[in-house]
């Protein structure tokens, strides 16, 4: 009984990981591949001849490298902004005592269900007034509306799980309530930390909507965006757009390759409810 529950097991996992690893060798195989190969679909599953001039030409004939640019400074501000702002939510819901903080909880969770698409028009009427549309800012104030919440809700329950003995011992020898926090209690969390930040670097990276109709100047489009612009009506330049996905999937499989540990620690402790 035991060792056809194993094989089936295996057979599972082997067809989990060609489900999903197919795709990605197509991709990236499609990228080494001349306009020849991909239009008369020769060489299908290994490129012969190997090239790299859809990475070249991607490099030096698109704006790639600034949409690349733009891209990663806004997953970045977007990430270290989420980081703070739901760090202290988290720690206020889980840690202090007011009226209404199960509500809060809870509003946190709803407000992170909202859609990103019935958001986008009253975003805009904002933005457009405060002067920041067609600017990176834009992005900036906008990602957060559905980053924050999710981690919020996240280190709540991170926060809910450390003991509260640790920051009654800093408080009674002196520490205050901001010291507690950022000696004892943040370090503890930095599981949870991470896996918040990698959420909200994940999501700001990927980003189409917003993107799309904030920013219209091709110079501060991110990446999502400038694939798009790589199709000029009926003509789609594979080769270079399949390398351009290689490129930036490269840096959040990156993120989740050196510390998944700390992703999934992250995770399971912030599904934990006091």
């Amino acid at each position: 009984m035991r060792l056809p529950l194993k094989a089936l097991t295996f057979a599972g996992m082997a067809l989990f990981l060609l489900v999903i690893l197919v795709p990605f060798w197509w991709i990236a195989s499609m990228s080494f591949k001349t306009y020849e190969q991909i239009q008369f679909a020769t060489s299908i599953y290994v490129p012969n001849p190997f090239t790299w001039e859809n990475y070249s030409g991607l490099w030096t004939e698109t704006r790639f490298p600034i949409w690349l640019r733009n891209s990663l400074v806004t997953a970045l501000v977007v990430t270290g902004t989420t980081t703070v702002i739901a760090s202290l939510g988290g720690y206020a819901v889980a840690r202090l005592r007011f009226p209404g903080r199960e509500s809060v909880a809870s509003l946190i969770l709803i407000l992170y269900l909202i859609p990103p698409a019935l958001l986008f028009i009253p975003l805009y009427r904002v933005l457009a007034e405060l002067g920041a549309t067609n600017h990176l800012a834009s992005l900036f104030l906008s990602y957060p509306t559905f980053t924050v919440p999710f981690c919020t809700w996240l280190l709540i329950g991170f926060f809910k799980a450390l003991p509260d003995e640790l920051e009654e011992a800093a408080l009674i020898d002196g520490a205050g309530r901001v010291t507690a926090f950022l000696r004892v209690l943040l370090p503890l969390a930095a599981p949870g930390l991470v896996a918040s930040a990698i959420f909200a670097f994940t999501l700001s990276w990927n980003e189409f909507l917003y993107a799309l109709v904030f920013i219209q100047d091709e110079t501060a489009t991110t990446v999502p965006v400038g694939l798009n612009l790589l199709i000029y009506g009926d003509v789609f330049h594979w080769g270079q757009l399949m390398a351009a996905s290689v490129i930036t999937t490269i840096p959040v499989v990156a993120l989740y390759v050196f510390i998944h540990r700390w992703m999934v620690e992250g995770l399971v402790a912030g599904s934990v409810k006091g």
